[in-house]
């Protein structure tokens, strides 16, 4: 375009027409793309230019999007919903003022968050609690106040790396406190740390691997012998459990708890066998707000609340509040009802019904076949929950941008020239959306 003609910025944006956004948005993307179609003279039409620019601006924003994935803890999803109450509690302490550090007895200043942590205490069977905003923020308070310029004890086959950039050794040197490795990648036994434990040591740090698995000839220590260790020579014992997993026995869901929760530890299993404190996602397996929960000996979870970093770390009022509903919901043997627990223990045959209603509803051609939903997240690595998923055979690129476009976003997974939608991560009652995405897409 000849830059003589140029529209003004006013004009440009007059001529943009309705966008969804704030208008000081609008008119700085009109005025960049002004700017670059001055400056060069193979810059795209400015009109076109901005309508790119917004549509993108658009996409990043955020908002709701139906998971056909069948992962249950979709990361770039935001890991799970939280449970309905849980989340209108935290829109209460959001709208409103609480008692977030106020006695409301006497007036005078309060705990922040006194009566979640002594409920997440209680419910973990621990002597006290903390939670700050996330597991590597716990990690990293826990050895700045128990650790710090001191030895941490870790086995090599526990240096593990997970997304974000998150690698553990830089993770103890964050919290001030020097890695000691002991054992080798694959095998490391009790003589190891024996024989590195001494004046020097801070803590013992042991780390459930939760995004991956060593496989073959492989020997580890398990919590039971590290505690013993640990309480003969006087060093608190850290077992970061990652994913949270309450107990191990699932005492929530009917029955005995299903294969697939394999060999995840529990929280409260993991303080009985002698770890003096356990790390874990107020997420993830927990299924509550993102944050990071720190249970057990009193004095030392004192020591970590007093630690300047724990006002840096701490949690707002209302991830307190959805953090605190969570885990009322636990103490009333409600855990079934928090949507994690709920989508994995679906039965098949549901899942196999509400997916031929959507074909049916639909009116499309598709297939229903057996295949598996996983946890992902970071969260019981290898773990597989047989789940029946519509199949699409036909256009799957397509399709599977189609499916990004609509409103809202339905986020379905590609297989081997198919697309896949698993309803175990669906909302039951947005089934009837899908159906008419669906249907619209293969007219």
């Amino acid at each position: 375009m000849d830059r003589r003609h140029l529209p003004s910025v006013d004009q440009l944006v007059n001529a943009l027409g309705h966008w969804p956004l704030p208008r000081a948005l609008i008119v700085g993307v009109a005025r960049k793309v002004l700017d670059e179609a001055r400056q060069s003279v193979g810059a795209p039409e400015p009109k076109a230019a901005a309508e790119v620019a917004l549509g993108e601006l658009m996409t990043s924003r955020l908002r709701a999007v139906i998971n056909a994935t069948g992962v249950l803890l979709h990361t770039n999803l935001g890991r799970t919903p939280l449970a309905r109450e849980a989340a209108e509690t935290a829109r209460t302490a959001a709208t409103s003022y609480v008692n977030l550090e106020l006695d409301l007895g006497s007036g005078a200043r309060g705990k922040r968050g006194g009566s979640t942590l002594e409920q997440l205490a209680q419910l973990c069977e621990a002597e006290a609690a903390l939670a700050v905003n996330n597991n590597a923020a716990a990690l990293v308070l826990s050895l700045a106040a128990v650790a710090r310029e001191r030895d941490v004890v870790v086995s090599r086959g526990e240096l593990i790396e997970i997304g974000g950039s998150y690698r553990l050794p830089e993770i103890i040197a964050a919290g001030g406190a020097r890695l000691l490795e002991v054992g080798t990648t694959n095998r490391t036994h009790l003589a190891d740390y024996v024989a590195a434990l001494s004046v020097d040591t801070g803590a013992v740090l042991k780390v459930h691997t939760s995004n991956y698995r060593i496989a073959g000839f492989t020997a580890d220590v398990g919590v039971p012998d590290l505690g013993r260790l640990s309480a003969e020579r006087g060093v608190p014992l850290i077992f970061d459990a990652g994913s949270g997993l309450l107990d191990e026995r699932l005492p929530w869901l009917a029955g005995p708890p299903p294969s697939w929760i394999g060999q995840e530890p529990g929280i409260r299993q993991s303080l009985r066998a002698g770890a003096d404190l356990v790390l874990f996602s107020g997420d993830k397996l927990f299924g509550g707000p993102q944050a990071g929960i720190v249970v057990g000996d009193k004095e030392l979870v004192i020591q970590l609340a007093r630690h300047p970093l724990a006002r840096a770390f701490r949690l707002d009022g209302p991830t307190l509040a959805a953090l605190g509903a969570t885990a009322d919901m636990y103490a009333d043997g409600r855990g079934a009802e928090i949507p994690l627990w709920q989508m994995a223990s679906s039965a098949y045959t549901d899942l196999e019904r509400r997916a031929s209603a959507v074909v049916d509803a639909a009116g499309i051609e598709a297939m229903i076949e057996e295949s598996n939903s996983v946890f992902g997240g970071g969260s019981i690595p290898g773990a597989m929950i047989p789940s029946p998923v519509i199949v699409i055979r036909s256009g799957t690129e397509e399709c599977f941008q189609q499916l990004l476009a609509s409103r809202p976003p339905i986020l379905a997974r590609r297989d081997g020239g198919r697309v896949l939608l698993d309803l175990r991560t669906v909302a039951p009652s947005d089934d009837p959306q899908v159906a008419s995405v669906l249907a619209a897409l293969c007219r």
